[in-house]
């Protein structure tokens, strides 16, 4: 019998992107890695859980969502989530960023200091500058002081983070000049919280890190996984919880691993051949230079 790997999600190590697995396995992917998996016959699509714990009814969930979890266990993952502004006394300190995605698009957010640039490269942020840190109702407060004064987005949905990057600039400077603006213009705003200290506006550029640089286009997405399909190709990028595989002269088709989270997975009949057969989703023409 086959053996079955169950993926738990894409992390962001200091070395690049790392599959985790049920059972706290990790498969670092370096760029040229082949991925190959299949999804057996006969076999279905289940809720994750919540906050550690396996769903009660291991309810059945739609292959086309990114969070594989049931609606019973979706409430109660963020039920007490920073993300969903439904903790207000975090003792941790935070930080309040600007996020760059693209020409015109930038987005403001909030991470615990404890993690670093972890949840950028989570969201698939092309670059990047902290704008201040202090406590966690302090950093809610100057993120809702930017989104009024300034109207800039506290979430951008990823399907439109994905879409721009057909047209991301070639320099540092010019990925940096729309942050550098923004972070001007939001130290200036009166209002801050007092006990938010303001940091300097130092960008951080990810298109390296990512292996965006020079990497070729891609020409669709995979829609979802299915019973009886198979994924096998050469990791040529990756940004946020998107791998891009190469599938042999096809080109470049992107894989967003929250899809691969629910399913039970085995290794490709024909483990030495890259290729595709889960439904496909092509991007519009105007999309085609992504990445």
């Amino acid at each position: 019998m086959a053996h079955v790997w169950k993926c738990t999600g894409l992390r962001w190590s200091p070395d690049g992107p790392v599959l985790v697995w049920d059972g706290g396995r990790r498969s670092a992917l370096p760029w040229g890695k082949r991925v190959a998996f299949a999804v057996p016959e006969g076999s279905a699509r289940h809720c994750v859980g919540a906050r550690g714990h396996a769903c009660p009814v291991g309810a059945v969930v739609p292959a086309r969502s990114t969070g594989a979890r049931c609606e019973e266990c979706a409430r109660l993952d963020r039920a007490h989530s920073v993300a969903a502004d439904t903790i207000a006394d975090d003792p941790r300190p935070y930080r309040v960023y600007l996020a760059w995605f693209g020409p015109g698009m930038v987005k403001v957010g909030i991470t615990a200091v404890e993690r670093g640039s972890a949840r950028l490269l989570e969201q698939g942020a092309v670059c990047f500058s902290w704008l201040g840190a202090g406590p966690l109702m302090a950093a809610r407060r100057t993120e809702e002081l930017l989104r009024a004064a300034l109207q800039v987005p506290d979430r951008i949905p990823y399907a439109e983070k994905r879409a721009v990057r057909s047209a991301l600039p070639g320099t540092e400077e010019e990925r940096a000049a729309q942050v550098r603006e923004l972070h001007a213009r939001a130290v200036a705003l009166s209002g801050w919280p007092e006990s938010l200290r303001p940091e300097p506006c130092e960008v951080t550029d990810h298109m390296g890190v990512f292996g965006l640089a020079g990497a070729a286009s891609a020409f669709g997405e995979v829609a979802e996984l299915v019973p009886g399909g198979e994924a096998g190709g050469e990791l040529v990028a990756a940004a946020g919880p998107d791998l891009h595989l190469a599938v042999g002269e096809r080109g470049v088709v992107v894989l967003d691993t929250r899809l691969m989270t629910g399913w039970e997975l085995v290794s490709p009949a024909a483990s030495q051949t890259a290729g595709l057969t889960f439904p496909l989703r092509e991007f519009a023409r105007g999309q085609e230079g992504l990445f």
